[in-house]
């Protein structure tokens, strides 16, 4: 049957469910939220319709508050209608997908599943957000359509941010429910969907949780501290910033011991059973009840010193007190300091002959030998363990990943040497003449299959464009910054890879160079990548220097220069389409608004924020929303009033938390698409070059016809930021910024409303940025910015 997603009911309205709620109403589907009556109402509340719903009420409105925001924009949670299991159960035969997300137990899901049995319409998705209660279990007694329509849907939280949605079948699920979902995750939700075995702890948790106490015991075997495994355990390995002791602490220690402990108890065949016993270093904790942020201590504790300054202690593993924070002082991370490649990274720390090279073997060889030993236990194929700890956990590389890039026979030879030996299959590979568990043929990633000893496409990947595995065959350009990839059907991607992605000449070269190769061969270009972020903006170090030695030639030269090329984007002859992700700051947000269209990530943090470091927009990003807010004048609308919004969204620095809140800034257009699954934003983006491209695209006609408001604007900006001087909440010099934006945005001081040109705009822009690289007070902040607030010296 053809099947859509338009209503939601989400039961149980918790961290989880009220959050899971959110990301339904993100993505454009009406939610009914329920819960629990409140227990003990007064005898003249029982009928009182909000005191009914008041648990329900506020989780949602906790959720709402909460940061990061669970949520798009604000205004989504109109989306979201609230009730309670007694007065409005039977809403949900209205809805099309129900998801069971109260408390872990099986006793009152039961409970739950009856009443929605009572109520549902044939047909309905049901599933259960559960993280570890067997699926044969909640089916027991219930009717043959809700079995055949039920599964688990184990989100990650927090559910907007955690890309793993985990699908697990019952032992009666129609195989096409599962498609479904497994498509749906994907395309909808922006989930990578792994599918799992109902097996405890499903995929992620069951090698997370393993990874995590099989470090634990290492640590307290090797005495190493909290600070320290922090630093080795983060993102110098690819892993999330939070590393490991942080990570439970934000968790809660509690939670982490009860999967721990659940997993003892029903893994009795287990070969590394053992390892899901507590160590002292987590069994002391927990016993005090230090369970990290819910009980205001765990591995780390906030207080305040003598002064009253805010300051982060940490807990001696040895005491259990709580002291200065530790440092790392490994010759290993001396070692890799230097190095931005990830892979080389960690083969280098792996490998390296000291104490944190000890750490990362016996941790990494540990987990390398229980994965294979989980084929086919939790999983026949082994890249859905990659997927689901990469996306449930914030690994950028997986097991299987890792041991590949260290080379599977080497690393076996040292696995035996230390008594950790894979299983059986991993030899039977390698004796085959299969030295890898993954490989790439003609730029599609493949997996080695076990039973039938060879590679197999990955499915679902062989439609995506993935850049990683076409860098060698399909480069066509490349500078120390900038690198141009032939991604098929007559359209170009340049990516950049300086740090940050940050905008300097190599940059500037890669663009201009692109897109020039793209008129002379191509259909059209994206501008994209895959790395966490689209760019972080314009290299400041140059302007540093340009500054600092009072060189105005050579900035002048350098704005335009960058005025030139964001131009040389938007007035080409081929269609060029930003894919921005991560954060698009400053030059990145320029060059998206000069782009014929923008094919975002959801989870786009995107603005001008150039008032941050003392300038203005200069690279077209003032006269863009210039020209933005001129363009949406409508008859009745105050003129002011659109183009007042346009100057605070730059003047205070404001970055959008989502794409769709940045279509509402009018960085995105209501052309621009949004794409929900990173993995596929540059195929989405190739897509709409194409569109472009066979609508007929014609090279765009420099505007002349921008309505600036003149004096009539300057006179309102300037009683705005004369208030808010006059309140300190502005520095004079935060108005001297203010000012020159403002003057930009209204043309200057014209006498009257006019039309003028993006070149006229353009000139402005160039001369106020120039201006304002002259102040000490801009130096300084650049400086601050650049040294990590060390003081300026002459």
């Amino acid at each position: 049957m053809n099947r859509s997603i338009r209503k939601v009911a989400v039961l149980g309205s918790g961290v989880m469910g009220s959050r899971i709620a959110c990301h339904f109403a993100n993505i454009g589907v009406e939610v009914l939220l329920l819960d629990m009556v409140p227990r003990d109402l007064p005898e003249d509340q029982k009928s009182n319709k909000a005191a009914r719903n008041k648990l329900v009420n506020d989780a949602l409105a906790t959720a709402l508050k909460s940061k990061p925001s669970p949520i798009y924009d604000l205004s989504f949670s109109n989306r979201i209608s609230t009730g309670n299991f007694e007065d409005d159960m039977s809403k949900i035969s209205e809805v099309d997908w129900i998801i069971e997300v109260v408390v872990e137990r099986l006793d009152i899901k039961k409970i739950i599943f009856d009443q929605v049995e009572k109520h549902r319409k044939p047909g309905t998705l049901i599933t259960s957000n559960t993280s570890g209660i067997p699926m044969h279990l909640m089916c027991e007694g219930r009717s043959e359509d809700f079995q055949k329509h039920f599964c688990g849907s184990h989100f990650f939280n927090p559910p907007r941010y955690l890309r793993l949605l985990e699908i697990i079948p019952g032992p009666k699920t129609d195989p096409a429910i599962i498609d479904f979902l497994m498509h749906y995750g994907d395309l909808f939700l922006g989930k990578e969907t792994v599918l799992c075995k109902d097996t405890p702890a499903f995929i992620a948790n069951r090698i997370g949780i393993y990874a995590i106490m099989s470090a634990m015991h290492t640590i307290e075997e090797m005495g190493l501290t909290v600070g320290e495994v922090d630093r080795l355990t983060g993102p110098i390995i690819g892993r999330a910033k939070s590393a490991t002791f942080r990570t439970m602490d934000v968790v809660g220690l509690d939670t982490t011991v009860n999967v721990a402990n659940n997993l003892y108890k029903g893994l009795e065949n287990d070969e590394a059973r053992e390892k899901f016993v507590l160590p002292g270093i987590v069994e002391e904790v927990h016993k005090r009840g230090w369970f990290g942020d819910k009980s205001k201590q765990g591995y780390f504790k906030k207080t305040k010193d003598t002064n009253g300054k805010t300051e982060i202690l940490e807990l001696d593993l040895k005491t259990y007190e709580y002291g200065e924070r530790t440092r790392a002082n490994f010759k290993a991370l001396d070692a890799v300091k230097d190095e931005e490649n990830l892979k080389a990274r960690i083969k280098t720390l792996v490998n390296f002959d000291d104490k944190a090279g000890e750490f990362y073997r016996t941790t990494f060889y540990d987990t390398f030998k229980y994965v294979s030993f989980r084929i086919p236990e939790i999983s026949d194929e082994l890249y859905r363990i990659d997927q689901a700890v990469c996306a449930g956990f914030g690994w950028e590389l997986g097991p299987y990943e890792t041991w590949d890039l260290l080379g599977v026979k080497a690393t076996v030879d040292k696995m035996e040497a230390m008594d950790l030996k894979p299983a059986a299959w991993v030899y039977e590979m390698l004796e085959a003449g299969n030295d890898s568990f993954y490989k790439i043929e003609k730029g599609i990633k493949h997996y080695y299959d076990i039973p039938s000893k060879s590679y197999k496409v990955i499915p679902g990947l062989d439609e995506l464009i993935i850049l990683e595995n076409i860098r060698e065959t399909n480069k066509v350009w490349g500078n120390a910054g900038a690198s141009v990839f032939d991604i098929g059907d007559g359209v170009l991607c340049l990516e950049f890879h300086t740090k940050m992605n940050s905008m300097g000449a190599e940059v500037i070269e890669g663009i201009q160079t692109a897109i020039s190769m793209a008129e002379k061969d191509y259909k059209g270009l994206v501008i994209g990548n895959e790395g966490p972020n689209f760019s972080a903006g314009a290299n400041l170090a140059m302007l540093f220097m340009y500054a600092g030695d009072q060189d105005f030639d050579e900035i002048n030269l350098m704005i335009a220069q960058f005025q030139n090329t964001m131009k040389r984007a938007k007035f080409s002859s081929i269609p060029v389409v930003a894919a921005p992700a991560g954060l698009a700051l400053g030059g990145g947000c320029e060059l998206s608004l000069h782009c014929d269209a923008i094919q975002a990530h959801a989870e786009t943090y995107i603005g001008l924020v150039e008032v941050g470091v003392g300038l203005i927009p200069g690279g077209g990003g003032t006269k863009e929303l210039a020209l933005r807010a001129a363009d949406s004048y409508v008859a009745g609308d105050p003129e002011l009033n659109r183009l007042q919004e346009a100057f605070m969204n730059i003047a205070t620095a404001k970055v959008a938390t989502s794409a769709e809140e940045a279509r509402g800034m009018n960085i995105l257009r209501p052309t621009d698409g949004i794409t929900m699954n990173r993995k596929r934003l540059i195929s989405d983006a190739k897509k709409k070059v194409l569109e472009l491209y066979e609508a007929g695209y014609t090279q765009p006609v420099e505007r002349t016809d921008i309505k600036v408001q003149g004096v009539t604007g300057l006179a309102l900006f300037e009683a705005g930021i004369n208030g808010m001087l006059f309140g300190n909440y502005i520095s004079e010099h935060d108005a001297k910024i203010a000012r020159k934006v403002g003057y930009v945005m209204c043309g200057g001081d014209l006498t009257a409303p006019q039309e003028v040109s993006e070149q006229y705009l353009l000139d402005l822009e160039r001369e106020a940025f120039l201006a304002l690289t002259a102040e000490p007070k801009t130096l300084e902040r650049i400086h601050s910015i650049l040294f990590k607030g060390k003081p300026l010296r002459n």
